[in-house]
């Protein structure tokens, strides 16, 4: 079973997700801070981190700390940024830090679940 973490300080967005990708075969752990994001990572193995930039305010890029954590200490993990705040130069600086795919809010979670899908390029896709 592959496992996701959902980072994003939205409490509805972190259900929505985990209830989703659980449906479908995942499992999934969810942080609302970039803390808890780090705490996770460090005591598990994640094939793909769906993640927002701003996790504490309008000004925040917290996230984009999340992405080189991620790529510092679990190499091999995917990074799939989801964001509603997504400039050309937010863009360019996540996929500077290591992030592979950048998406805006909104995305159906079935366009989303295709990108994981061809990130993790599971025998099948679960959706």
């Amino acid at each position: 079973m592959q496992k996701l973490l959902v980072v994003d300080d939205e409490e509805s967005i972190c259900f929505s997700m985990s209830e989703y990708f659980s449906m479908h075969g995942y499992q999934v752990d969810c942080a609302q801070t970039r803390e808890e994001a780090e705490s996770l990572l460090g005591v598990n193995g994640y094939a793909v981190v769906i993640e927002d930039i701003r996790l504490g305010g309008i000004n925040d890029t917290e996230g984009l700390d999340v992405i080189e954590h991620i790529r510092q200490y679990h190499p091999k993990t995917r990074i799939v940024v989801l964001t509603a705040f997504g400039s050309s130069e937010m863009e360019a600086e996540a996929r500077q830090r290591g992030a592979d795919v950048f998406l805006r809010k909104p995305k159906p979670l079935s366009d989303l679940a295709q990108v994981i899908f061809g990130l993790i390029g599971t025998a099948e896709c679960p959706v």
